[in-house]
């Protein structure tokens, strides 16, 4: 019982602050540090799929060095499919396992397990959020579910303050028209 606690917990502490961003960067990184924080895991990190490419551009990272988290583009399209094909993806040991696309880089970080979610705003996959052990975890259907719905809160939160930024420019915009004789939209063919 005490280990759903720390699910409910969690679910209440990441949506009250997220719930409280109006930047989507922000959202992401306090996600990344309170899936950390509440799971005990070495790291937690955002990716976002940058538009135009096949990658998952790095957004927040918490718990992992620098150096790891440079170690080169992390491939859209690359074996760990969470992103892509919209489940979780599990691995139990990164030494082992052909679908790490940096297994070197991931024993020196000392990552020992991997759990991949995708991040999902409206029906769209717009991200992973990965979660990496120092020790060998077999992740629960508990931990994957919870983890799922941390990720589906964070895309909607990222979601919604893409729409407020854009709802602020618009009244920014409507604000400077105010007053102004006449305003011509342009020919649209």
């Amino acid at each position: 019982m005490k280990e759903h606690e720390m699910h409910y917990a969690t679910i209440i502490q990441l949506t009250g602050a997220i719930s409280q961003c109006k930047d989507p960067e922000e959202v992401a990184y306090l996600t990344a540090g309170g899936v950390k924080n509440a799971f005990k895991v070495k790291g937690c990190s955002i990716f976002l799929i940058k538009k135009g490419t096949r990658e998952l551009g790095l957004t927040a990272s918490v718990g992992l060095s620098d150096e790891y988290l440079n170690k080169g583009p992390v491939a859209y399209m690359q074996e760990i499919t969470e992103a892509k094909d919209q489940v979780p993806i599990a691995i139990y040991d990164v030494q082992d396992d052909p679908r790490i696309q940096y297994p070197e880089e991931a024993k020196k970080e000392g990552i020992a397990s991997l759990l991949g979610v995708p991040i999902i705003a409206g029906n769209n996959v717009i991200g992973a959020l990965r979660v990496y052990t120092s020790e060998p975890w077999e992740f629960s259907i508990q931990d994957i579910t919870i983890l799922q719905a941390v990720a589906q809160i964070c895309g909607m939160a990222m979601d919604m303050c893409r729409m407020y930024k854009g709802y602020k420019t618009s009244i920014e915009i409507l604000k400077n028209l105010k007053g102004k004789a006449a305003f011509v939209l342009p020919d649209v063919v």
